[in-house]
């Protein structure tokens, strides 16, 4: 099983009726880059987070057919819901960010137009480049076997963000000048308050940082920490954080 290789599927799982993968890439993956055949065999994760060792009944241009056969006791996420709130950074920066904290269990995306934000996304590209970093995403949870695809999308300032923190348990923002000043309790004792199912938004700024009018628009709303002594590029603190998440939740349990 470990060597099959994973696709998704967008439907809830049974047992007892085929399924067709319509996605031309993962079509022409199977097809193409595999070279696999009829009675050949994939490994499938559901809608509904089931995952299952499939026989692939029939192949052509438009689809292939598969049939669930062999469920697999799989669980890779994180316990806690983790919301990845970042400015917008360099192209290359921002999707390797993504990718590799789509490995490490970030469940959702949003980048934002922040004021220091050096990189300016024009409105009429906006559509390409989630395209484009959904299709990253979508890669990145392939090969590091998560159980759904974070999705991910782009607002054009943190006023935006505001209005959606309701929505979360907790609103924690990365501030360097704590990691300057050495705050290091703050961060580790909300990990061990977490609980599973928390819903958590994490911010963190492009590579000019926050300004103080971003960090004073959250001052009542959030939890300003700081991670660890040093100073973290824009792209390297998100990954950091979650691999504290998981250290704390995961491995310590």
């Amino acid at each position: 099983m470990v060597n099959l290789q994973r696709y998704f599927i967008n439907q809830s799982a049974d047992e007892n009726q085929c399924f067709f993968i319509e996605n031309k890439d993962d079509i022409h993956h199977i097809n193409k880059v595999m070279r696999q055949t009829k009675d050949d065999s994939i490994i499938v994760t559901f809608l509904d987070e089931k995952v299952y060792k499939c026989k692939i009944i029939s192949i052509n241009q438009q689809a292939i057919e598969i049939k669930p056969q062999e469920q697999q006791d799989i669980n890779t996420e994180l316990p806690q819901h983790i919301t990845i709130c970042s400015g917008l950074i360099k192209a290359d920066k921002y999707e390797w960010m993504i990718k590799k904290a789509t490995e490490l269990g970030a469940n959702e995306f949003i980048a934002v137009s922040m004021e220091r934000s050096v990189v300016k996304l024009n409105e009429s590209k906006v559509a390409k480049k989630l395209e484009r970093w959904q299709k990253i995403i979508k890669e990145a949870s392939e090969q590091s076997y998560r159980l759904n695809i974070p999705r991910v999308q782009f607002k054009s300032n943190l006023k935006e963000i505001y209005d959606m923190i309701n929505h979360y348990d907790y609103v924690l923002i990365a501030y360097e000048k704590h990691a300057k000043h050495g705050e290091l309790s703050r961060f580790k004792k909300i990990l061990k308050q977490l609980k599973a199912q928390d819903r958590v938004l994490m911010i963190f700024g492009p590579e000019g940082g926050l300004s103080e009018n971003e960090i004073a628009l959250f001052e009542e709303a959030s939890t300003l920490v700081g991670l660890g002594p040093r100073i973290l590029r824009a792209e390297t603190a998100p990954l950091y954080a979650l691999s504290a998440v998981s250290y704390e939740k995961e491995l310590l349990g």
